[in-house]
């Protein structure tokens, strides 16, 4: 379907404003997205950050974009050599454990893969190089094997430290410690190589056996992939001090380009019953677990029903709250499909206003839902107006028990569609939710065939009682029977 020129505007960290999102080449976004290190499972907060990047991709595309999409492995780290030495193995093997782990998380909350997914350990001979040119640029120096990066250099040129995290140098310096070991001349330096220790992985450099710093990873591997200035740079707002303010600083020195990222987008925070996710606390929450108790459609829905930027407080309640809010559409969307209409039921003038009255919320609904999108990702309201045209669906099935006219069905058909098309926009798997229940086998299609004929004959004997007793125990059991002018259906909730 061709929608309309929309101009998409993003809040960006670095200006602290909504801007229009104007890439170097018209509809074509090079985005890069931080990506795991991976000492540990993929938890929940990673997968709200990965579902509103992948929901945003899939928005632009179906705009007519190209979204360029690069998201790095950090397989080499400090938490990695941690976690290693504790399980008995090298860094690389936990590592690619847990990226092989994440990938299938990642494929069952239906997420898009990335384009391009670099590790850090495949990009050495790059990262090399760049940290020689910063050293050759006067931007770096070397410590007793280390390489640090000059922030007061930096700053004297540019000018610019500290405005993507809002931050001063003052408040920065205060907040600065030199750790044991490290020989930097200004406490707010950072590493850009680091000596290795004994027993550590390492590779072969001008300054001695080391690895790579936290921060020049994702310099160096963006520039090679995406050029510059990059169109988009996003995570969670956790990163943004002091990584991507230390990432900023390293490309625009290496480049000379500012600014060398031209929209900063980065998620709110997900936090667990009004606590940060931490191991000390217990409630970190790995996607695969999840995923157990929820689809990922149910876990869509959740992310998305909050405002990118705002923090998002996840409770079971609020779980079961998005579980709900997913059976509710899979109900209007099924039963859409479900109810026939009557050929000679006529519309009087009531029903035909309603009739028109739905076409309308269909197109209203439809244009509010991308206007939404447009004005800074805000698919909580977007998501407000799919839910009206539900509204609309559910309300027209309740008040007309004695069937649809041709042209109520056509408009009910029109919602669907329309609904339909909002959801696949977001990312939604709307066929599982239009799926009607598998039945195992013949024999138990013959045992609710059973049931609903004995529920007919008690309520034809006037055996009211026993009669609601069967249709509220298989409420339990999930299944819902719905009396209508064709008879008695059934359905799963």
């Amino acid at each position: 379907m061709k929608q309309k020129n929309f101009t998409i505007r993003l809040y960006n960290t670095l200006t602290k404003r909504k801007e229009p999102l104007h890439p170097r080449t018209e509809k074509v976004l090079h985005m890069y997205v931080c990506g795991l290190t991976p000492y540990d499972s993929m938890h929940i907060g990673h997968a709200r950050t990965f579902t509103i990047f992948d929901a945003f991709r899939r928005f632009l595309e179906h705009l007519g974009w190209t979204v360029i999409h690069v998201q790095n492995w950090t397989d080499i780290d400090d938490k990695i050599i941690q976690r290693a030495n504790e399980k008995g193995c090298s860094s690389s093997e936990l590592a690619e454990d847990y990226i092989a782990e994440a990938m299938t998380d990642w494929q069952n909350l239906g997420l898009c893969p990335p384009h391009i997914m670099p590790r850090v350990t495949d990009h050495i001979p790059e990262i090399i190089q760049s940290i020689g040119e910063l050293i050759n640029g006067g931007y770096a120096y070397q410590a007793d094997g280390d390489v640090y990066f000059s922030v007061a250099r930096y700053q004297n040129e540019f000018g610019d430290y500290g405005d993507l995290s809002g931050q001063n140098l003052e408040e920065i310096q205060a907040g600065a410690r030199v750790e044991p070991g490290e020989h930097k001349r200004n406490p707010i330096d950072f590493a850009l190589w680091k000596r290795a220790k004994e027993g550590e992985p390492f590779w072969d450099s001008p300054w001695g056996r080391g690895r790579p710093g936290w921060h020049i990873e994702c310099s160096v591997m963006s520039l090679k992939y995406l050029g510059h200035p990059i169109d988009l740079h996003g995570a969670a707002v956790e990163l943004t001090f002091p990584h991507h303010e230390n990432e900023k600083a390293q490309s625009q020195a290496l480049v000379r380009v500012q600014p060398v990222v031209r929209h900063w987008m980065h998620c709110g925070v997900l936090n667990v019953a009004g606590d940060k996710m931490s191991k000390s606390l217990g409630n970190i929450i790995p996607l695969s677990e999840a995923l157990k108790k929820s689809g990922p459609n149910d876990l869509r829905l959740l992310f998305l029903s909050t405002h990118y930027r705002s923090p998002l407080n996840y409770t079971d309640d609020l779980m079961a709250g998005a579980r709900a809010s997913v059976r509710r559409l899979s109900e209007a969307l099924t039963q859409v499909l479900q109810v026939p209409s009557q050929p000679t039921k006529e519309e009087d003038t009531t029903s035909s206003k309603k009739s028109i009255s739905l076409f309308q919320l269909g197109h209203q609904s439809t244009d509010l839902f991308y206007q939404a999108l447009a004005d800074d990702f805000n698919t909580a309201e977007a998501l407000g107006y799919v839910f009206r045209m539900v509204g609309g669906i559910l309300t027209t099935l309740a008040l007309e028990r004695e069937g649809l006219s041709p042209r109520q069905k056509e408009a009910l058909l029109f919602l669907f569609g329309k609904i339909k098309s909002c959801l696949t926009v977001l990312g939604f798997d709307v066929d599982q939710m239009v799926t009607p229940p598998v039945i195992q086998d013949e024999m138990a299609q013959d045992l609710m065939t059973l049931l609903i004929e004995l529920r007919q004959k008690l309520r034809a004997e006037k055996l009211f009682s026993l009669a609601d007793w069967i249709r509220s125990s298989l409420g339990e059991k999930g299944i819902i029977l719905e009396d209508g002018p064709e008879g008695t259906r059934w359905r799963r909730k």
